[in-house]
């Protein structure tokens, strides 16, 4: 299959997953650590973060497949950078902000994918100790930076997500206009 139609075909399967997923995380983050947000509010992004709401059993494939479907997003997507970045000039437009925004945030993105993945995995199917898996997690939300860095970390990596995600789905043409003459036939 080819490179450019797996990452079409996927992109809109997971667009409002992803979507929720990053949105949730960032409101989370940046809301415990700026705004106050109680606690019965931060808990119920986290369920949705998380996917928590589809019930404890399916938490660890949720988690999998949302992660694993960004891996896959990123590989696909940096392969198609690399195959223009060969080409001449190219016009400053959605495309253009998708692939530059895609180059800077990959490798924190992929981070952040994996170390959830593995955290999540690590915990619920594999028995992993609460001392090692919290490196993971450590890992997975910058907790690494203090605890004044880490919130612009991860609205750094999830505005980046989102970024990308809106750029993306708007050149699948789901939300195009129909054309004129198109329209007038039906």
């Amino acid at each position: 299959m080819n490179i450019r139609k797996l990452h079409r075909k996927i992109a809109p399967v997971l667009f409002l997953p992803l979507l929720l997923t990053a949105l949730t995380g960032v409101m989370y983050r940046v809301g415990r650590a700026w705004l106050g947000v109680p606690d019965n509010v931060a808990e119920v992004l986290m369920s949705i973060h998380e996917g928590r709401f589809l019930g404890s059993p399916l938490v660890p494939f949720y988690v999998l497949s949302m992660g694993l479907g960004l891996v896959v997003l990123l590989a696909t997507g940096l392969k198609l950078v690399k195959r223009k970045a060969t080409k001449a000039k190219v016009k400053r437009n959605q495309r253009w902000v998708h692939r530059l925004v895609g180059t800077i945030t990959c490798l924190p993105l992929l981070v952040s994918a994996v170390t959830g993945i593995a955290y999540r995995l690590g915990d619920a199917w594999f028995g992993i100790p609460e001392s090692q898996s919290s490196v993971l997690m450590m890992i997975h939300e910058g907790r690494y930076l203090g605890t004044t860095l880490r919130p612009f970390y991860v609205l750094f990596v999830g505005a980046g997500l989102i970024v990308l995600l809106v750029t993306g789905i708007q050149m699948t043409g789901i939300f195009r206009k129909k054309n004129k003459l198109q329209s007038s036939e039906s």
